[in-house]
């Protein structure tokens, strides 16, 4: 891929180049604390997957060759990711996706994000004097756990766009559920880091008899999960949401005697998967599409790029100063909107203008090459009059980066970008006796309902499913074909992790393992942030001059990427996690 225009040094760029000290990528040993592997492009003709595990990409490249559809490839990615992986994502969770349909010539988004109980209440998150909850006393038990959406939308979505039968797509999960699997070096490691495994039946699958955690190398069976796949394949998502297993679910999530939840079978039976329209803008000749509410990461990438318009993003580079932190500073902006503005649509009107172009244009106005905003207000998008900007307060979530990304193309022409997560490490920790996790998504809403005396867009509500900043995005040139199919994992820095990718390969023309694997940086409209352990640490005395407060932090992104490449397909998976692509 080519940038859209010639390489050029524009003034502002010149002038401010001569503070900046560049940087290049720091030397990579084959292994870091974070997990870094070093990894290559993949290079293909026809199809491709690149999935967060080697099994879950196993999966879906033999579907693919099965004759199966993207979608048909992600259900059963899907399926074996909540058996290896099962920390990340699953069945027990939610997540959204963005569907190409080359015969349809359609672009959908779909909403499997969880919900509220119908009896949560905006306090949910308060303790008896008022005041928000720590974390974890939120998090583990069952008052953190929605309906799960993950299956009726997949469910939704092979309705649409899928090849095979749906009992084929759940062959590869039931296999290795009764045979095994080897204990990835990840899943090792997140298990023996995990404090908060408290549920006897979850410490029992993630630990030996002797109490020690499983081992990487280990073989570890999950029957109990293959017999909830056996009866999904032959009943359907009903089989999750009526019946034996809703009952469990229910029984899992209420019954933690220490942290009860609210949910009811009435709950899990009347929960809906949605399709939504994608939100979709111009940056330079490309239209890219992720997407909508209740997910911010759709609008709040198409933000950061619009802000980023205005400047030689080509020229300037990925590791200097200078982008850093125009960077950090339509990170500012773009995060200071979404934490106000964004929120369930069926609960919240958001306002269409987020994406104006003439409005990110004023935005980006407020980038000053020589300061830092610090901490960015919120702007007015249209159509909200000025008088009217504080009609809600703030509102911050602790959404967590346990998440998973999935990214395929088929021979067919459709494209799948999947992002799906269960939200902290292991999620609520509750395990069903179906052999797989429940989420803990209710605590991305905002734990503290109103600010000011104003309430807060994201505040807990029943039926209400919490914001998110999931972002998988599918780009298509001036021709309208796709060519980046694309997301990561990462809770709120998803948005930054995604966009930086966007950047380097639409911009820069770089090779889509270079563009993943550059530093993370960016801002939350909070301090720049400076992924440890690479050379981007080098940036903060001189971000720091600039008026900005740095944070060095593991950015432990996870992105998976696809780019068509003169009519082949280039993929690339994140080489600070164990993913892989895989193509012919």
């Amino acid at each position: 891929m080519t940038p859209p225009y010639p390489k050029r040094r524009c003034a502002l760029a010149a002038l401010f180049l001569g503070l900046a000290l560049a940087f290049t990528a720091a030397a990579r040993a084959p292994e870091q604390p974070s997990g870094w592997t070093t990894k290559h492009t993949v290079s293909a003709r026809h199809q491709m997957v690149a999935t967060a595990n080697p099994l879950a990409t196993d999966a879906g490249q033999a579907i693919l060759d099965r004759g199966g559809s993207a979608v048909d490839a992600a259900i059963a990615v899907q399926m074996v990711l909540n058996l290896v992986e099962p920390q990340s994502s699953g069945i027990g969770g939610g997540a959204f996706m963005l569907v190409h349909d080359a015969r349809k010539k359609t672009l959908l988004g779909y909403d499997g994000r969880e919900t509220a109980p119908a009896a949560a209440r905006p306090d949910r998150f308060l303790n008896a004097a008022g005041q928000p909850l720590r974390f974890f006393d939120a998090v583990v038990g069952g008052r953190s756990v929605g309906v799960p959406g993950t299956l009726r939308m997949l469910e939704l979505a092979h309705r649409r766009h899928g090849r095979l039968a749906w009992p084929i797509l759940f062959e590869p999960a039931i296999r290795l559920a009764e045979q095994g699997f080897v204990v990835s070096r990840r899943l090792s490691g997140t298990i023996a880091s995990e404090t908060h495994l408290l549920q006897e039946r979850a410490r029992a699958y993630f630990h030996n008899a002797d109490g020690t955690p499983l081992a990487a190398g280990q073989r570890l069976r999950n029957p109990a999960f293959a017999a909830t796949l056996r009866r999904i394949a032959r009943e359907g998502a009903n089989a999750l949401y009526v019946g034996e297993i809703a009952r469990d679910i229910v029984l899992t999530a209420d019954g933690y005697a220490a942290n009860p939840g609210d949910l009811t079978t009435a709950d899990l039976a009347s929960y809906k998967a949605r399709v939504r329209k994608p939100v979709c803008g111009r940056y330079r000749s490309y239209r890219v599409c992720g997407v909508p509410p209740p997910s911010s990461g759709g609008i709040a990438v198409l933000q950061m790029l619009g802000m980023l318009e205005r400047f030689d993003m080509a020229s300037i580079g990925s590791n200097d100063l200078l982008s850093a932190h125009l960077f950090s500073e339509a990170g500012r902006l773009a995060y200071a909107d979404r934490d106000v503005y964004v929120a369930d649509p069926d609960f919240v009107a958001v306002p269409a203008g987020l994406t104006d172009r003439a409005y990110l244009r004023e935005r980006s106005r407020l980038i000053r090459l020589d300061s830092s905003l610090g901490y960015a207000a919120p702007g007015t998008p249209p159509p909200i009059a000025t008088e009217d900007h504080a009609a809600f307060g703030r509102g911050d979530a602790l959404e967590m980066p346990s998440t998973s990304h999935i990214s395929i193309v088929d021979r067919y022409g459709d494209a799948v970008a999947m992002t799906t997560t269960i939200e902290d490490a292991f999620g609520s920790r509750l395990m069903t006796a179906g052999g797989f996790l429940l989420n803990n998504e209710l605590t991305d809403f905002a734990f503290a309902p109103s600010e000011g005396g104003r309430p807060v867009a994201n505040r807990v509500e029943g039926g209400k499913r919490p914001r998110s900043a999931m972002a998988p995005t599918i780009v298509y040139d001036a021709r309208g074909r796709v060519i980046v199919v694309a997301g990561s994992p990462g809770g709120p820095a998803i948005i930054n992790y995604v966009t930086k990718t966007l950047i380097a390969l639409l911009d820069r023309g770089l090779d889509p393992q270079a563009a993943i694997d550059l530093p993370n940086i960016g801002s939350r409209n909070g301090p720049t942030e400076l992924e440890r352990g690479t050379s981007a640490e080098a940036l903060a005395p001189k971000l720091e001059a600039l008026g900005e407060a740095t944070r060095i932090v593991d950015q432990n992104s996870g992105l998976q990427v696809i780019v068509r490449v003169a009519g082949r397909w280039r993929g690339a998976a994140d080489s600070r996690r164990e993913g892989t692509v895989r193509g012919d």
